[in-house]
This record gives C-alpha cells, structure tokens and sequence, in this order.
C-alpha cells in the first residue's frame, strides 16, 4: 500500500566490501528526485553501519551522510549485497539496529546476499526468504529455519523481501516501487530506466533474461503482441503459428524466456493490467475484468486474492482515496 508518510524514509546500510552493482540498483531507484511523477518520492538516505573505511566491492570509496541511529529510524531498510558470506559475520552493532528496526515495524528488504544479514539477526526465521542461488545452500545450511527458495528471482513474506543476484535486485525495488505508488508509476520508472516494466518473483532465476533469443525465433514480436491484446483470446496455436514454430517448441522456447507456461505468463500480466486499470480508471469492477483480459468479475476477484490477498474495491482504495467505486468488491 502507499506509505502514508509524505516522504518515506528508505536506508541504505552501508558496509564495507557492499556490492557496489546493487547499491547503484538502490541510488537509482529510491535515490533520484523523482517527485515529478507526481508522488512524495522516497527520502533516501546511505547509513554507515560500522566504523572504518568503507569501500564496494569494486574500490570504490563511500561517505555516508547517515548512522545506525539513522537506519533503526528508517520506514524501509535496504540491505545490498554482503560481503563473503557466511565467512564475515555482521557486526552486533549492525544486528541490534535492524533488530531494533524491525521491532518498530520497519520495511527489510535484501538484495542477493545481503539475506545473509537478515538471516544472522534472526529475522528470516521461520520465513521464506531467496538469495543468488550460487549462495542459496550455503544460506540453508547456516539457517536452516529459514524457507530458501532458490528458485524464484523475489520473495515478500510480511514486511521483509529478499532477492537473488544484480538483476533480480532491480526486479525487487521496482515491485516496491509498484507496490508503494501503483502501476502506472513504476512502469515510468522503468521505461526510463531501459528495464522489463514486470517480472514475476516466481519466475525462475534460471530462466534466461528479457529478449536472449533472436528476434527471428519471432519471440519478441509475440509477445508485444500478446501485451497489446490481453483482453483478447490469445490461443497457442495460433501464437506458435505467428512465430513460425510447432506449438511444442513455441512452449518450450517461451517457457526459457520467461521462466513461464504462456498461459501462466499471460494470467500475470493480465492481474497487472486490471491492477492499472483499478489505479487509474473508474471502470467498474466487471468492466475491469473484461478490458484486461480476465473475463469476469468473479475471476478478477479470485486472481487479486491469489496474487495480492486483497479485493478489487481494497486495492482500488489504497491507491484512490475517495473513490466513488460501487461495483461489489
């Protein structure tokens, strides 16, 4: 749901040897002025959560303005990637702040191994959490009341979210973005970034990345067509049949490119369209259903519950104060 805070205070924690990529994920999401959209954008702040020196992964040097104090104070607390995991072990400083934090109803959010950090606070436990899957036994086996999914690229298990590896990063803090200011925000945020607008956090982190196969396998241009007419019946065999392939192979080709059936794939952006609609229209609930592609009020009912926990005219309200909506939610 949108913050209820004008400006929301994101922390970075910031550690010696932190993967410089996914720091540079966080600076530029979260970090860039971007109240021309038309939202109280994030307040963005880098904390120092240990003393020292402190240098990515990469050399290169960083002076944060904010501490520890800085970080407990925080609404969401964004952890990149830590160092050598599980060989350095967090300093108790850094643990008792984010236990602090999280006591006090703090939003955790984790890229790659930076799961790590949590899971030492004790904070996974008992929860599904992911990480790069190069590291994801090793974070099973130190933790091992922590649910690994090794698999997916994100996972959200109340009010903490953790990710696999670099690109998976970016996925997350794109789905907070959607998550706190709607759809059609994140969207802008990520055609200005040149990223794929929506990823799923199931979808497999050994799928292969957005357009790895070439344009003449007919993919691409497939699936533009498929988001152009979500409201429409879209058929394999006639989807196979654009792209010049069997229908066997145009599955287990699309299945490679996005970690997904075409059918489930196709149910994802259709939740993700009528979630759009619902922020920015006042289309009826059924109305909603139909231009999306979901067909019916009761099947756009029963998706947002299975995707989001939530009814059309709740989410609706989060993002529309005051609507007018009288269509049963």
């Amino acid at each position: 749901m949108p913050s209820t805070n004008p400006r929301h205070r994101i922390a970075v924690a910031i550690y010696d040897g932190l993967l410089g990529f996914e720091f540079g994920i966080a600076s530029e999401i979260f970090g860039l002025d971007r109240r021309g959209l038309g939202v109280p954008w994030y307040d963005y702040l880098p904390c120092r959560v240990e003393p020292g020196p402190l240098r990515t992964n990469h050399g290169l040097s960083i002076e944060p303005q904010g501490d520890l104090d800085d970080l407990i104070a925080a609404d969401t607390i964004l952890l990149p990637g830590w160092r050598r995991p599980p060989e350095q072990l967090p300093p108790a400083p850094f643990l008792d702040a984010l236990r602090a934090a999280h006591r006090r109803g703090a939003r955790m959010v984790a890229i790659c191994t930076g799961a790590f950090a949590l899971a030492e606070a004790g904070l996974l436990h008992g929860r599904r959490a992911t990480t790069h899957w190069i590291h994801a036994e090793a974070l099973q086996r130190r933790f091992p009341t922590v649910r690994v999914d090794a698999d997916a690229l994100y996972v959200h298990d109340r009010g903490i979210s953790t990710s696999a590896g670099s690109a998976a990063g970016l996925d997350l803090c794109l789905a907070i973005v959607r998550e706190d200011f709607g759809v059609a925000v994140a969207n802008t945020v990520a055609r200005r970034m040149v990223a794929p607008v929506h990823r799923d956090g199931g979808q497999s982190q050994y799928a292969e990345l957005p357009s790895p196969i070439p344009d003449d396998a007919g993919l691409g241009s497939v699936l533009d067509h498929m988001l152009a007419h979500l409201d429409q019946a879209l058929v394999v065999d006639d989807l196979a049949r654009s792209a010049g392939l069997s229908p066997r192979t145009f599955q287990r080709r699309f299945r490679a490119q996005t970690g997904m059936s075409p059918h489930r794939w196709l149910t994802r952006q259709r939740v993700v369209r009528a979630r759009e609609l619902l922020e920015s229209t006042d289309y009826s609930v059924e109305q909603v259903a139909t231009r999306s592609g979901l067909g019916s009020a009761a099947n756009l009912r029963k998706h947002l519950a299975s995707h989001l926990g939530t009814t059309p005219r709740a989410y609706r309200s989060a993002f529309r104060a005051g609507d007018g909506e009288s269509a049963d939610g």
